[in-house]
């Protein structure tokens, strides 16, 4: 056999408070799919940036087709043939596809030569792009082509990707499933990181799992179950989140007819949108991104101000009112984008846990932060949360993506709303991590508060909610009883079909 694309040997990297990677090591073939597994903080991101050269390591050693390989900044990982598609989108949305794409490139082409090529790859791999097109008039599917595409051009013998799907339809996975297949054929090897473990079941060759910076594994995805691959992950049982039976109380919030026009030119306009959600129920909201989800939070939040009595809290009109008068009155929300949005990068957990908790934490006295009640918070949600951290006192930046969300979301149930709202509660954060989550928010829902869920996740909506509802270009559809939904059903609330539309298609496909 030839010898393996990518073998890592002995790789350490510690940080203060904390070993990343200690003693890591397995191979990557040459046109094999690996999947690289792990709980949040596990070590996979320090991991990738070590092979990509965005880290040194500090002890171990890397070889890249059989040569010594030690990468000084990503534009030597590229020179030597490796690419990676990131979770977080670096595009401009400003600019056209053809300008992102010639950003991202060492030395690119002049514009009409780069469109034609382009237009060139992104046909022969099945992902269809306008060059001309401007970022932001692009889908989130259309965004990850994008940044794809750009990969390609490089002609990569190694793509590392990070939570590809995160912010993809269902029919955008296939597709993208269908590229990286043909990669595969032609013999690029994909280093592949994602929560998602039936995704890496149908996609992966082989696995290697990491636990709090080692290598406590490594199988074939395919002859494992998504549950055996989860409890790999984690060292022990995954118990899966369970409702409680109880009785739904009175309206909490309420919604009425509300039409918003967007913030930015990107923006999406919300449409004539009502809803309500009682004490003891979630709301499930789904869609696609990009369809009024961080609009409709913002306007929840109270960071969009409207009518005052569009919006109602237990019959109160709200509309008019800014986030911290909500906030004192148990309206808590939780957004999408974790850092920057929900939390302050180079603040401190401590800091953090006071931005938002310090209204209903009683933290605050003749205008002075009582550090000791905020610390006291952030301790709090590390601990019931598992939030791996060194201490409180480390910056929200130095946390993983995952371990992250877990304290945005703790911060939030911990002060005790009685109605919480969260954009992508579980984006980003492993299968127990996410059981953990999906928990807290149903056992907030049993103690008497509503709960609005909107997530692009559906499998997660039909776990959790009550109800179901859809978002498409800024309408929400008429909310559906969870309980019998079918996915056929679902997809059609997410393309636009709404009310008697879904129930007379249905009738229609019933034997």
């Amino acid at each position: 056999m030839s010898a393996p694309l990518l073998e890592l040997r002995g790789l350490r990297k510690a940080y203060p408070g904390v070993v990343a990677n200690d003693d890591v090591g397995f191979t990557v073939g040459r046109g094999e799919v690996h999947a690289l597994l792990g709980e949040n903080g596990a070590g996979k991101s320090t991991l990738v940036k070590m092979v990509y050269g965005l880290v040194r390591p500090d002890a171990g050693e890397m070889r890249f087709g059989g040569e010594s390989y030690t990468p000084g900044s990503p534009h030597e990982a590229r020179q030597t043939g490796i690419a990676m598609v990131f979770q977080h989108f670096s595009l401009f949305e400003a600019l056209d596809v053809a300008e992102n794409v010639a950003l991202g490139m060492e030395n690119p082409p002049p514009m009409r030569e780069l469109a034609a090529r382009i237009r060139e790859v992104s046909e022969t791999y099945g992902l269809p792009l306008d060059p001309a097109r401007l970022v932001g008039d692009l889908s989130a599917g259309e965004r990850q082509r994008v940044e794809i595409i750009r990969c390609l051009l490089q002609d990569p013998k190694l793509l590392i990707m990070d939570e590809p799907t995160s912010v993809l339809t269902p029919q955008e996975v296939d597709i993208l499933f269908e590229t990286l297949r043909k990669l595969q054929a032609e013999g690029t090897s994909i280093l592949y990181i994602s929560h998602k473990l039936e995704e890496i079941r149908t996609l992966c060759d082989g696995a290697t799992i990491l636990r709090l910076g080692k290598v406590v594994g490594s199988c074939d995805p395919r002859e494992k179950s998504a549950r055996e691959l989860a409890e790999m992950m984690v060292g022990s049982e995954l118990n899966p989140p369970a409702p409680q039976a109880h009785d739904l109380g009175e309206v909490m919030l309420e919604v009425n007819a509300l039409t918003v026009p967007p913030a930015s030119a990107f923006g999406t306009e919300l449409r004539d949108i009502s809803l309500q959600v009682r004490a003891g129920e979630v709301l499930g909201i789904g869609g696609v991104a990009g369809n009024g989800q961080d609009e409709l939070l913002a306007v929840l939040s109270g960071e969009v101000p409207v009518e005052n009595d569009k919006l109602r809290f237990k019959g109160e009109p709200i509309g008019a009112t800014g986030p911290n008068p909500r906030r004192a009155k148990g309206l808590l929300t939780a957004p999408e984008e974790r850092l920057g949005h929900a939390a302050a990068p180079d603040m401190s957990l401590i800091e953090n846990a006071a931005l938002s908790g310090w209204v209903r934490m009683g933290m605050v006295k003749s205008g002075f932060i009582n550090w000791s009640k905020a610390r006291a918070h952030a301790e709090h949600v590390i601990k019931d949360f598992d939030v791996r951290t060194p201490g409180p006192g480390n910056a929200a930046r130095a946390l993983s993506g995952g371990n992250l969300q877990k304290f945005v979301i703790g911060r939030e149930i911990l002060q005790k709303p009685e109605v919480l709202v969260v954009n992508q509660p579980t984006w980003g954060v492993d299968a127990s991590a996410a059981a953990a989550i999906r928990q807290a928010l149903l056992d907030l829902a049993a103690e008497g508060a509503a709960v609005i869920a909107i997530s692009q996740d559906l499998d997660e909506l039909m776990e959790i909610s009550t109800r179901f509802a859809a978002l498409n270009e800024g309408r929400l559809s008429a909310p559906r009883d969870a309980a019998g939904l079918t996915i056929d059903e679902i997809g059609l609330m997410l393309g636009g079909a709404h009310g008697m539309e879904v129930a007379h298609i249905h009738e229609e496909a019933a034997p």
